[in-house]
């Protein structure tokens, strides 16, 4: 997929993933609510436009990530192919694609925690404006370096066992077709 099309698609992707985002984590902060009740809250007090909060701050997270991972995925490919002076194995390109995400997770964990202050912040207060640099200058500010790669292990691990199984599956699918179309008289 080229440039601007991938990048198109991540905007629409959040349009689907920020809402449930927003719901997912005012779930977890607050475990005697139940899920419907607080979709319904959000609405009731914020609008459509309170589960949409940290839209933008998902989008400048997802698309610096991709930067990283997918490049990276294709780069280690072709280099442990070059070593080995073979095509990969499925497996080896799982193992390309979990240490991509994993890296790619490391880097992006700032923007991570920056939209999550987002999603999270008390409707009204300044972090809940969705402004990306007043949520890393705030958290810089209060908890340092710590603060801005909090939770940056946990959100490896996650993302790297992502990485493996859907960048596996991906690459052995995409090596199935590839196998069938050339069997096809």
């Amino acid at each position: 997929m080229d440039g601007p099309g991938f990048t198109a698609s991540l905007v629409v992707a959040c349009l689907i993933r920020v809402p449930s985002e927003v719901v997912k984590q005012r779930a977890q902060v607050s475990a005697s609510s139940k899920t419907s009740q607080i979709f319904s809250n959000i609405l009731y007090q914020e609008g459509i436009q309170g589960l949409y909060r940290g839209y933008k701050s998902t989008v400048l997270r997802e698309i610096p990530f991709s930067l990283v991972q997918f490049p990276l995925w294709e780069f280690l490919k072709a280099l442990w192919s070059w070593r080995q002076d073979r095509v990969l194995d499925s497996w080896q390109s799982a193992v390309c694609g979990a240490f991509a995400g994993g890296l790619a997770a490391a880097v992006t964990t700032p923007l991570d925690v920056a939209k999550t202050r987002i999603m999270l912040a008390k409707p009204g207060s300044s972090t809940a404006s969705g402004n990306v640099l007043s949520a890393l200058h705030g958290v810089w500010r209060t908890q340092g370096l710590p603060g801005l790669f909090a939770g940056v292990l946990p959100r490896m691990a996650a993302i790297s066992l992502g990485g493996f199984i859907f960048l596996g599956a991906y690459d052995r699918s995409r090596s199935l077709l590839l196998e069938f179309g050339r069997e096809r008289p």
